[in-house]
């Protein structure tokens, strides 16, 4: 069993920061990118930013200049969100391309959603 294990969520002012967590647990051989989606309501899931192995990342348009992306050499994946908006608001999805065993191709597996919420 896969499991990416996500943290941080919350509720926050606008201008404000939080930080996203996302550790990967279980049987696991390999780990190629990890990366955030976010899902509003009505909208569909969008990409966040996105992390590979090397460490190369790129990120939503919306995003970029207040996020960044991040990954310790345990796989465990962070988001930084900084100037915070009210249409940041949604349910952000942790997710991962890996392998359980040596020999299986690779899938993309995903956490259970940690909700952002922007307001005052």
């Amino acid at each position: 069993q896969v499991h990416l294990v996500e943290s941080g969520g919350g509720l926050v002012q606008p201008g404000g920061s939080l930080r996203l967590s996302c550790a990967p647990s279980g049987r696991i051989f390999s780990i190629n990118d990890m990366g955030w989606h976010r899902q509003a309501p009505g909208k569909q899931r969008e990409l966040v930013a996105r992390i590979s192995s090397d460490r190369s990342t790129n990120y939503g348009d919306s995003v970029k200049g207040r996020f960044t992306i991040s990954r310790d050499n345990a796989n465990t994946v962070y988001l930084q969100m900084n100037s915070l908006k009210p249409e940041d608001t949604a349910v952000y999805y942790c997710n991962a391309d890996l392998s359980p065993l040596r020999g299986l191709p690779t899938r993309n597996f995903w956490g259970q959603g940690t909700q952002v919420t922007v307001s005052q």
